[in-house]
């Protein structure tokens, strides 16, 4: 199958090497080994450092989207996707070979319209990390919703649901779960939470900020009209506490 690996970079310069330096290798070797062979695009999203040119150098497609927000720079990256299956990855996680070939296979075979995994964070965060991470693996399970650190799917469903969603600036992956499901079950597919091995992401902004300031902002999908903010959706978009 031909996909497309997708990472929206917003000043990911520091960390964006090792990521791409390791999904380069897993997807040459995942194409060495069987037919999914891949084109790997990173998404300037408007960087004010060198992530563009660290991209370029890894050997990254690099298209630039002007609007800072992460919905825009995930579909920006699908406007010049040319694979029929699209796999969106973070700028700071990692996933793994048996991981993306899982998630392949699955839409190869016709009856999987896209899905997500559970994730894993890449060093302690404490007893609010750890119990954070579990929460959401078991949401994710429960209600088929992906984490945006990891989302793969059909080109042709995710065209056909109108992408991720530009009017909200956070959560746009549940929008686009919700969207696939329903495209899904009238074309007889399901949507799937794969936990062969979970994705690697990072735990920064656990660090970043307060457990009182994340569960505020994780409540903000739950407020009708409150992830349409920019403003309200701040820990997604500043930095100010690198």
């Amino acid at each position: 199958m031909r996909y497309s690996l997708i990472i929206p970079a917003w000043n990911e310069a520091e960390l964006l090497p090792r990521t791409l330096s390791h999904t380069q290798q897993i997807m040459d070797t995942l194409a060495s080994q069987s037919s999914h062979v891949g084109e790997l695009i990173v998404v300037d999203n408007n960087s004010t450092d060198a992530t563009a040119r660290v991209a370029r150098a890894a050997g990254a497609t690099v298209v630039f989207e002007p609007v800072n927000q992460i919905a825009r720079s995930r579909n920006r990256g699908v406007s010049i996707a040319s694979g029929d299956a699209l796999v969106f990855v973070d700028a700071d996680t990692l996933c793994s070979k048996k991981l993306l070939q899982q998630a392949l296979d699955l839409l190869s075979s016709e009856t999987v319209v896209g899905g997500g995994t559970v994730i894993a964070i890449d060093r302690d965060a404490g007893r609010f990390g750890t119990y954070g991470v579990w929460l959401w693996n078991w949401l994710s399970r429960r209600a088929r919703m992906a984490a945006g650190c990891f989302v793969f799917c059909r080109r042709d469903a995710f065209d056909a649901v109108g992408g991720f969603n530009v009017k909200v600036f956070a959560g746009e992956e549940i929008y686009l779960s919700r969207r696939l499901k329903r495209w899904g079950r009238r074309h007889s597919m399901r949507f799937e939470i794969l936990d062969v091995e979970p994705v690697i992401t990072s735990a920064r902004k656990l660090h970043w900020y307060s457990p009182l300031q994340i569960i505020l902002q994780a409540a903000l999908v739950l407020i009708p009209g409150a992830i349409y903010s920019k403003r309200l959706c701040r820990t997604w978009y500043d930095r100010s506490r690198r």
